[in-house]
């Protein structure tokens, strides 16, 4: 007889507005649809209906011994790295003889960059010219330095080969810059055009109040022209995304930061380095540097999977 392939557990924050709990209650209907051959279901770690542990309880109930559970969350902050496998681990008590795998949270993905883009594109005057905007790139803002730096990579692969003049980095909770910071970043370093781009994949409190602190500094600096972009939202690339995370997470390929490595993703600007072949190399300024490729200075790795 073959074994059923592990079900899908999505793992959300939660938010305490109900148009934002319903996308992504929404979401996880879409990927039960997408995907009948195995059960499916979402839940919250806090704020809003059902928990997790509801979810993992319903999983359950279908009869589900193995799942791979995957967070619906751009970075790897305290509920990815803490609170979602703590509560995992509760519900393995609760349920003795389930399995599961966890994955790992979704982005900077270069699915999640071109649908970045698109809402840039969506915001923005056809007449402008990129070279003359500056995004702002607004992400949740953390405790955890980890979890803000991976905000500010993924402003630096929104910025690379798309030509805009900047992208810079803010936060609306918990870390600096905050939003009017940022605005204010961006005018001292020239911007006339600036776009508010939410890193968020639903709509919710925060990202409301990113568009809330937004109209009130513009409102506040008529000079500069300042647009806001919508957030990420439930399209393909996401669902397919989160299609990918499930993979990886039955198979066991938990690849660190590969999404991006141009060698494996055609990257604007760096489409030819797509599948080149990796060489160890020295760097001149090693120590002997003409035998650092027999002192473990090289880069090896292998692309070709």
């Amino acid at each position: 007889m073959t074994t059923p392939p592990p079900a899908l557990l999505i793992a959300g924050h939660g938010t305490r507005d109900e148009a934002g709990a319903e996308a992504f209650r929404d979401f996880v209907r879409e990927l039960g649809r997408r995907h009948p051959e195995l059960p499916v279901a979402g839940g919250f770690i806090e704020l809003s209906p059902p928990p997790l542990g509801e979810a993992v309880a319903e999983l359950v109930e279908r009869g589900v011994r193995r799942f791979a559970a995957v967070p619906l969350m751009l970075v790897s902050a305290g509920h990815a790295k803490g609170d979602i496998p703590a509560a995992l681990s509760r519900e393995k008590e609760r349920h003795p003889g389930i399995t599961y795998t966890y994955g790992r949270p979704l982005g900077p993905h270069p699915a999640l960059l071109r649908v970045l883009e698109r809402r840039l594109a969506q915001a923005v005057d056809p007449s402008w010219d990129p070279a003359e905007v500056t995004v702002l790139l607004v992400g949740r803002g953390s405790t955890d330095p980890d979890a803000n730096a991976e905000v500010f990579k993924a402003a630096r692969l929104l910025w690379e080969g798309r030509g805009y003049a900047a992208v810079e980095t803010a936060f609306v909770s918990l870390a600096k810059p905050d939003v009017p910071g940022g605005l204010d970043r961006c005018a001292r370093l020239g911007a006339r055009r600036v776009v508010v781009l939410p890193y968020f994949l639903f709509t919710g409190i925060l990202p409301d109040r990113v568009r809330h602190r937004t109209e009130e500094w513009a409102a506040a600096h008529p000079e500069t022209e300042v647009r806001s972009a919508d957030v990420i939202g439930p399209e393909p690339e996401l669902l397919d995304l989160v299609w990918e995370r499930y993979e990886e997470a039955v198979e066991g390929d938990l690849r660190m930061n590969c999404d991006s490595c141009v060698y494996r993703i055609a990257l604007p600007g760096f489409e030819d380095k797509v599948g080149l072949p990796q060489q160890p190399h020295f760097h001149p300024d090693d120590d002997d540097h003409h035998h650092g490729h027999h002192h473990g200075h090289g880069h090896a790795h292998s692309h070709a999977h």
